[in-house]
């Protein structure tokens, strides 16, 4: 069987990423990168609806080593592909990557410190056995075989065309056509001024409000030091005012509910004037990130609504029709193309099924450590971004700190590190305090987190540096044990004949 001192699973973003953070921190260990595709990229390479692109600035969606150079700091999705890419081939991470290989096991052996990895091939079906010291889960967080698609009546009466973001179809020829976009998370307001440029008309329907901030595409500020200091430097300095900026406005949410909430509706006043019903399609029911803000580009959307290309309905399905949809107000939106961009299927670590010294792990009743390794499963860490932020930026922190622990555990002679919590009285609650109705349905499969550090979860940038980056290896609820001895097995005993 062959072995590697790390496997990674996943060659997305965070999986490139975790590569390279290795390669630096931790030379001379062997890794290998275990992807299910064919290709580099993970999200961005998997969706490819019209506009797709970041909800994140990308001086913070970029990694910390490598500056991102583009002019738009609100990025396409091709652009952030080719940065994806462009990082593994720098690196050589490309190297280390074997496609068509899904993992499906992972099995821990307590008495070889290693975890034995099974991997489907996409190409022939066979089952590849690896091994390594480290597993570490770089695999996202939602299923890419299918999204979330609720059981509408009649939707299998519907004439029309069909077409879920997840699975884009290439031919999909929507010029001039009547088009109708469920939903009001970030894939709907990405799709739908993108769409209205060439279609007869766009209708986002949806069951209620979300919050939507606009900002420039372009940070003049980032273009700006570009031109006077060294890029890297520019970089640095634009990634810590954004997060700086984002920090401030995520506290003044919590702090000050209300206050945030008006100004971010009177930013939509604004933007589409006093005669647009803002109260209804832009006023949500809930306060400011209780689900995650949508980002759109140089109010891109307010202007397809504005030209008349686009249209806002807040309304409920009662049922498909074979021309269309009906609304339980009893309205009748007609259609020649329906997109359900009605969310993601969340899943925990790709679906990878996990066994400890031949016991299958519940993930939905484990804590979760630092919010990114996991109670009682040995050398196993996994990246899961910021919810208030860009997902970047916790991955980093979360490759640095894998390659702290196993400098530490070399330095010291160990073979294994284990989570482990001595108050099982403790009080647990959600992976995550959000509201959104596709985090909502996943919740209960899981992990925890916990009342207190480092059963914690962190959704701040700050204390995660203090955490992760300067933070003890070796706190007291980390086990770090050597190998066991190597089993002497006892000589059998002939029996003379009789």
């Amino acid at each position: 069987m062959e072995h590697f001192d790390v496997i990674i699973v996943g060659a997305g973003l965070s999986g490139v990423g975790a590569g390279v953070h290795l390669q630096k921190r931790c030379p001379g260990k062997t890794y290998a990168i275990l992807e299910g595709r064919e290709a580099i990229g993970g999200t961005w390479d998997l969706f490819r609806y019209p506009g797709i692109r970041s909800d994140s600035d990308m001086y913070t969606l970029g990694y910390n080593f490598k500056p991102w150079t583009n002019a738009k700091a609100i990025a396409d999705g091709p652009s952030i592909l080719d940065y994806v890419r462009e990082t593994a081939r720098e690196h050589g991470v490309d190297r280390h990557i074997r496609f068509r290989h899904k993992v499906k096991r992972a099995s821990w052996d307590t008495q070889a410190a290693r975890w034995t990895v099974e991997a489907e091939r996409g190409d022939t079906g066979e089952t590849v056995r690896l091994s390594c010291n480290f597993l570490f889960m770089c695999s996202g967080y939602y299923n890419y075989e299918h999204g979330y698609l609720p059981e509408w009546e009649g939707y299998e009466s519907y004439k029309g065309r069909i077409a879920h973001p997840q699975f884009w179809p290439e031919d999909l020829d929507y010029k001039g056509k009547r088009v109708i976009v469920i939903g009001s998370g970030a894939t709907a307001m990405t799709i739908v001024p993108e769409m209205a440029k060439d279609a007869a008309h766009v209708t986002m329907l949806q069951r209620s409000p979300t919050y939507v901030v606009s900002r420039p595409s372009q940070d003049a500020i980032a273009n700006g030091l570009r031109k006077m200091l060294p890029g890297a430097l520019a970089y640095g300095i634009t990634r810590w005012k954004n997060v700086l900026l984002q920090n401030y406005f995520y506290g003044l949410t919590r702090k000050q509910p209300e206050k945030a909430k008006q100004r971010l509706i009177g930013m939509v006043r604004r933007a589409l004037g006093p005669d647009y019903d803002v109260e209804t399609h832009f006023t949500p029911r809930y306060n400011p990130w209780d689900q995650r803000l949508c980002l759109i580009p140089d109010d891109d959307l307010y202007d397809a609504i504005k030209t008349g290309k686009a249209s806002v309905v807040t309304d409920h399905i009662e049922r498909f029709t074979q021309t269309g949809i009906t609304l339980k107000s009893g309205r009748t939106l007609e259609a020649d193309i329906i997109v359900p961009a009605t969310g993601l299927d969340l899943i925990v670590l790709g679906g990878v099924e996990l066994v400890v010294d031949g016991a299958r792990v519940d993930m939905a009743n484990t804590l979760t450590y630092k919010g990114m390794m996991y109670e009682n499963v040995p050398n196993l860490a996994s990246a899961f971004g910021y919810t208030n932020a860009s997902w970047t930026l916790k991955a980093d922190l979360t490759c640095e700190y894998v390659c702290r622990l196993i400098n530490y555990m070399d330095a010291h002679g160990y073979a294994q590190a284990t989570p482990r919590n001595a108050d099982p009285a403790m009080a647990r609650a959600p992976w995550l305090d959000f509201s959104s109705g596709y985090v909502q349905r996943a919740m209960a499969k899981f992990p925890k987190q916990g009342a207190r550090l480092p059963w914690a979860l962190h959704q701040n940038y700050f204390k995660d540096i203090k955490l992760l980056r300067r933070g003890r290896v070796d706190d007291p609820e980390m086990a770090f044990s050597r190998r066991p001895p190597a089993q002497t097995r006892a000589p059998a005993r002939v029996e003379e004949a009789a």
